[in-house]
């Protein structure tokens, strides 16, 4: 159990009633078992198509994932959040962003050494520069032409792209709950194929 959430039960069991009826131990129990039961009822109604207990159940699977940044994290649970709230167009938006930081990063891993090679006429420095002077679609062909994805990889890739762009502006796209866990478990899905990838 979090040690701020254990520290919080004895406080309530020594200070909130002058004879305690219950033990911290029966306390405990009682926290671990709603615990318990709020994972099991998320696994339970996450089946139903309209269930908000999906994105709980995404959110395990995105907790499986390793070795992000900092920022990467907090832009997919920025994503997640999104989702959970009905915010479908900015969780589009937000799981993007997560997911072409880190293939910027991977890009400039070798101080954008080999993107040199293919790439002679870039000339960024940082990935900073590099999200500034060229195109998303454009960092992506360069990431094909890298092998850090396949052809047929990158085509979905732009199509990931291209559906983010049209809730990034103004568009009748209104995507729903369905298109939107869909939309960030398969950016999910493609960050950890790259990151079985070797580069540089």
């Amino acid at each position: 159990m979090i040690p701020s959430m254990t520290a919080s039960l004895e406080h309530f069991v020594n200070t909130c009633s002058p004879e305690p009826c219950v033990s911290y131990s029966e306390v405990y129990g009682i926290v671990r078992r709603a615990m318990a039961f709020e994972s099991a009822a998320h696994q339970i109604l996450g089946i139903h198509e309209t269930s908000p207990s999906r994105v709980v159940i995404l959110e395990q699977s995105y907790d499986r994932l390793s070795g992000l940044s900092v920022s990467q994290d907090a832009l997919f649970r920025q994503a997640l959040d999104c989702t959970q709230h009905g915010l479908f167009r900015a969780a589009h938006v937000m799981a993007w962003a997560g997911f072409i930081d880190y293939v910027e990063c991977r890009l400039g891993s070798d101080g954008f050494a080999k993107v040199k090679m293919a790439r002679p006429n870039w000339t960024c420095t940082s990935v900073e520069e590099l999200r500034e002077t060229y195109p998303e679609y454009q960092v992506l062909e360069t990431a094909r032409a890298m092998g850090l994805c396949t052809k047929t990889e990158g085509k979905a890739l732009q199509g990931l792209l291209n559906k983010r762009n049209e809730c990034a502006h103004p568009s009748p796209s209104d995507p729903s709950l369905d298109e939107t866990l869909g939309y960030v478990s398969e950016l999910l899905r493609r960050l950890a194929v790259l990151q079985t990838r070797s580069y540089p």
